[in-house]
């Protein structure tokens, strides 16, 4: 038999536990490809950002390198939020006249970049915990499929009364698609999990790199 045939002769419970992975595959395609492109876009525009903006602080052009932090051009970058945020709430400091010490100014600049961290650290997450998700469940999913299948198979020879091998191959093979589908789901879903747990952690180092050197800049700056 083959898979069309194997399909019209499941059981209704069956050929809804094949539509879920199927569908599970397809959210794990969907998240993977677009978190894959998104930090593809992230590194190559955080590598274009990076020496730029630093030019402008080195020659202390404050607002061109708020400028150019939020240019659309870097809107992947997960560096530039993070400058962005640092940058932003120093000018708002000193353009408010606060009168606050060197060392209250750069804690509040300090936790202005840690909050824009976690939330571009956050927002880098975004669906890969789905990932994580189907690669756990997906075999059991398809376990149950199995389960079902090898059921709805004895209930039918106990109906007919027939026995032997020839009688319940026929049905655990059936069932056993639903196994290899779990399975075939889950395998993809893993890989890209740790894929992407990977080049998130390698984001964050990036991230606290940036945050500390632009930190060093105000204390400098505010020497």
């Amino acid at each position: 038999m083959n898979l069309i045939e194997m399909w019209n002769a499941m059981g209704p419970i069956a050929k809804g536990i094949g539509i879920i992975l199927i569908i599970m595959s397809m959210i794990s395609f969907g998240v993977a490809i677009e978190r894959i492109y998104t930090f593809a876009q992230a590194r190559k525009q955080s590598k274009l950002y990076a020496p730029q903006v630093a030019k402008h602080l080195k020659e202390g052009r404050l607002k061109d390198a708020i400028a150019i932090s939020s240019s659309k051009n870097y809107r992947y970058s997960h560096l530039a939020k993070v400058v962005l945020a640092g940058l932003q709430e120093y000018q708002f400091q000193q353009e408010s006249g606060s009168n606050l010490s060197r060392e209250d100014l750069v804690d509040t600049v300090r936790r202005a970049i840690q909050r824009a961290s976690a939330l571009t650290a956050n927002d880098l997450k975004k669906g890969v915990a789905s990932l994580a998700t189907i690669g756990a469940t997906a075999p059991f999913v398809g376990l149950l499929g199995t389960v079902v299948g090898i059921i709805t198979a004895f209930q039918g020879i106990a109906a007919t009364g027939s026995g032997g091998l020839g009688a319940v191959s026929a049905g655990i093979s059936e069932a056993l698609v639903e196994t290899a589908l779990g399975l075939v789901v889950a395998i993809p879903a893993v890989w890209f999990y740790n894929y992407l747990t990977g080049r998130i952690e390698y984001f964050n180092v990036e991230m606290d790199n940036s945050s500390s050197e632009l930190v060093d800049y105000f204390i400098k700056k505010t020497a």
